[in-house]
């Protein structure tokens, strides 16, 4: 996922769509992998980054919150 956050085209491949699907199971809410991979799909670079940084900013929160990550 952090690869995809710093990539420099777009992010819509089969790896991030397979990340999006695995962390499906540890997010109560879905809005951040939907925005992600909308984000990702965006063709504005400035769009996608900050699309793709928010959404991933979800994701982090999410899972903490789930317990499924923590520093």
């Amino acid at each position: 996922m952090h690869t995809a956050e710093t990539s420099d085209g777009r992010v819509d491949t089969v790896p991030v769509r397979l990340a999006l699907r695995c962390l499906w199971a540890h997010c109560p809410e879905r809005w951040p992998l939907v925005m992600f991979w909308e984000g990702a799909q965006q063709e504005h670079e400035i769009g996608r980054s900050q699309s793709v940084t928010a959404s991933f900013n979800g994701i982090v929160r999410q899972l903490r919150r789930s317990g499924a990550y923590s520093e």
